[in-house]
């Protein structure tokens, strides 16, 4: 088992990959947004400046990144017993409110200039150096979303995988304005990249509400991992003296685990000798189980009366 120094090792390393995706989010993002805001005024395209906002938006979420990857770090405290490694799930769930407004956005103002061209207006098409900078965008924006997927893979970051989405949002809603124009551009139908617009930003919707269900089984202590559960109870069947472990929850905290689980031992056993058991089950269960933060094994005599109990799963529960 690691001890407690390899435990503060690995959180300290965890932080180090979660502080370098956020400062990488941060300067690509911030120089993505500058060079399409300039170029969006200097060449008068108000979508590429529209585009330039959303990379600020972009900045912003960046910086709260950052300011998270500090907070993680902070001790238990009396408000906070439990750490604060609830923050970083908070942000991911803001991430998901910012990636379903920006494809709300994008749908809404799809659905304007559809509306306008039915009514007679006409749309301009951007010029030669919009498409340069947009192309530049998507190149800039696919190198940020892969980095980001691969440190948030390494650190089993929720937030920076939630950021990575949010890139790969942004990278389909520039491809989709490319696309459109160049279809646009071919058959003569300045509509078409205006419907593609709509369907992408479905898309990015359904993403977000699919990333904030995920989230909501995290912050209500839920747990869909079933094979957690059989590692568990699996090592308690190894602890001899261990009888009918019941009542266990998992719940997930950032990248680790919070284990409670119930388990009868016989009724004139010693304190010391039942005690000896919870370690021995705690040993056995960080053997099958990486990333615990914590595991509350609570002592009953054999044969307890249960009916009361109405939480928790058993062995018959994941069978």
């Amino acid at each position: 088992m690691p001890d407690k120094a390899d435990k503060i090792n690995t959180a300290e390393q965890r932080t180090k990959i979660v502080r370098l995706a956020s400062y990488i989010a941060l300067c690509g993002n911030l120089f993505l947004c500058v060079i399409k805001i300039t170029a969006g005024i200097l060449v008068s395209s108000l979508g590429l400046l529209g585009d330039g906002l959303d990379s600020a938006t972009d900045v912003i979420v960046a910086v709260m990144t950052l300011i998270i990857s500090f907070i993680i770090t902070r001790p238990s405290d009396t408000e906070h017993p439990w750490g604060h490694q609830r923050a970083e799930t908070m942000a991911s769930l803001v991430l998901t409110f910012v990636i379903f407004t920006a494809g709300f956005q994008l749908f809404i103002e799809a659905g304007k200039k559809l509306f306008a061209i039915y009514a007679g207006q006409t749309i301009t098409l951007p010029n030669t150096w919009a498409l340069i900078v947009t192309i530049i965008s998507i190149v800039g924006k696919l190198l940020l979303a892969l980095n980001q997927y691969l440190l948030g893979k390494k650190a089993d970051s929720t937030m920076i995988l939630a950021n990575a989405k949010n890139m790969v949002s942004d990278v389909v809603i520039s491809v989709s304005v490319l696309l459109g124009f160049l279809l646009s551009f071919i058959f003569k139908a300045p509509y078409m990249d205006l419907i593609i617009a709509l369907f992408v930003a479905c898309w990015i919707m359904k993403t977000a509400i699919q990333l904030f269900f995920e989230l909501n089984v995290e912050l209500m202590d839920g747990n869909t991992n079933k094979q957690l559960y059989k590692k568990l109870f699996e090592a308690v069947q190894t602890v001899q003296g261990a009888k009918n472990p019941h009542r266990a929850r998992i719940r997930k905290m950032a990248n680790f685990w919070d284990i409670d689980l119930d388990i009868e031992v016989d009724g004139n056993m010693s304190v010391n000798q039942a005690h000896s058991i919870a370690e021995e089950i705690t040993l056995a269960i960080k053997k099958r189980i990486i990333n615990v933060y914590d595991i509350m094994v609570h002592i009953e005599p054999l044969n307890s009366d249960r009916t009361q109990e109405s939480y928790g799963l058993t062995i018959s529960d994941i069978e």
